[in-house]
């Protein structure tokens, strides 16, 4: 286990409970739209992150690849609820710092995961 698998899960989940929260208090209009969209990406997000913890290294890539996707379906919803004043401008960019944060440890541990399948294909 990297230590970047150790510190991404904990990152992922302190997230969602930070948001779940503030999603509360959206307008109704964006509540069950917005909100639960916000919801539901961070949700899978730490379904992929779990998925790459415990795949094989072959597939590790696949989940990660789906992770960055799902940081950038996340960085344009917390953008659309800063821009439609259901999140101050303090949680925006407290959120977006832990977003990119996420999204450098993805992109490192994937990094790291095509290094390692190089290293053993060329043994």
């Amino acid at each position: 286990m990297t230590n970047i698998e150790i510190k991404i899960l904990p990152m992922v989940y302190d997230s969602i409970l930070w948001m779940a929260p503030k999603i509360i208090h959206y307008p109704k209009k964006y509540k069950f739209s917005i909100g639960d969209r916000i919801i539901n990406t961070q949700l899978e997000l730490l379904d992929q992150i779990i998925d790459a913890k415990y795949a094989t290294s072959g597939k590790k890539k696949h989940f990660l690849r789906k992770a960055n996707l799902l940081l950038e379906k996340l960085r344009y919803l917390i953008r659309l609820s800063k821009d439609l004043q259901c999140l101050s401008i303090k949680a925006y960019e407290f959120m977006s710092k832990q977003i990119n944060e996420i999204g450098k440890m993805v992109g490192g541990w994937e990094k790291w995961t095509s290094e390692k399948s190089r290293k053993s294909e060329s043994l």
